[in-house]
């Protein structure tokens, strides 16, 4: 029997152009970049460099990874369960009930807004390590100052968040265990202590919030488990995704376990898909982030 999980992208698959065809051919799905003409119109039309500052991108990220959501459920193809990639968990708790579009908007411009004020604050990047194990790569970063673990993303790559000023020893302990480090395009050292302040501010600003019910399971970036029903835990796990790591091998195994055999990647890129791969060869991967992929997908599906 086929369960069908969605896949939320997060910040980093951003492009130019994104969600256009889908908002120029699906009147449906208007509604949700027009919560925001001004995102709206950077998504199409604007320039990389706005696009790529955090306040723009988070906002961006979230409204085409739903707007792909919804185009698949419009077409008779739901979720039975619902992942997202850091940013994506945001995303994945709207689609799953957790909060209306409104509410999740205003909380993504929120969380954008002090995760960029944090990275202004505390200056910090990120590297993508390859051919090592989560094992070494942990003891790597207990040798440095300021060198964080924080993305665990598919087997042989483990994103690290780190202090400029030890970029460039972190870089010569990758090299020298064998491994190879590659910098991310990021504005600063996200999912590590460096965000602290931003988990605060998110705690406060979600407190007093009216969550929803969920309505499909949907899995934590923090714990790799199914968040519960309870208000207080939703928040907490909401409070925390900022500054802990993502889990998201983990995630994936989890929900293997549970049943899941199709993964369909809703928003900008293919970055999860290729994980997922990684992860277990023998599920079925599909993505959407244009009218070509959505109808790639569903060609797939039928013939699956």
């Amino acid at each position: 029997m086929s369960k069908i999980a969605f896949v939320f992208a997060g910040q980093g698959a951003q492009t130019i152009g994104m969600g256009q065809d889908l908002y120029e051919n699906f009147d449906s799905v208007k509604e949700l970049y027009d919560m925001s003409p001004e995102i709206r119109d950077l998504c199409f039309t604007g320039t990389k460099e706005e696009l790529d500052i955090t306040i723009n991108t988070q906002p961006a990220v979230f409204l085409t990874d739903l707007v792909c959501a919804k185009v698949l459920s419009e077409k008779g193809i739901n979720a039975d369960g619902v992942a997202g990639f850091s940013l994506g968990e945001v995303s994945a708790a709207c689609y799953a009930g957790l909060m209306t579009p409104v509410q999740a908007y205003n909380f993504v411009r929120h969380r954008a807004k002090v995760m960029h004020d944090c990275a202004q604050k505390n200056k910090g990047t990120m590297f993508a390590v390859l051919k090592l194990s989560d094992e070494k790569v942990r003891d790597i970063c207990n040798s440095l100052t300021e060198a964080y673990p924080v993305n665990f993303n598919s087997p042989g790559q483990v994103v690290v968040a780190c202090a400029e000023k030890t970029a460039e020893e972190l870089q010569k302990a990758v090299v020298e265990h064998g491994g190879k480090a590659m910098k991310l395009a990021v504005s600063g050292a996200f999912h590590s202590p460096f965000m602290d302040e931003a988990s605060e501010s998110i705690g406060i600003h979600i407190e007093y919030e009216e969550l929803g019910k969920l309505q499909i399971p949907l899995y934590s970036n923090t714990t790799a488990q199914e968040y519960t029903d309870s208000s207080i835990n939703s928040k907490d796990l909401l409070k925390k995704q900022v500054n802990n790591p993502v889990l998201w091998q983990k995630i994936i195994e989890n929900m293997i376990d549970d049943g899941f055999n199709i993964f369909i990647e809703v928003g900008p890129g293919k970055t999860l898909t290729g994980l997922i791969k990684k992860i277990n060869p023998n599920v079925q991967t599909h993505n959407v982030s244009d009218i070509p992929s959505l109808e790639k997908t569903i060609e797939e599906l039928k013939n699956a």
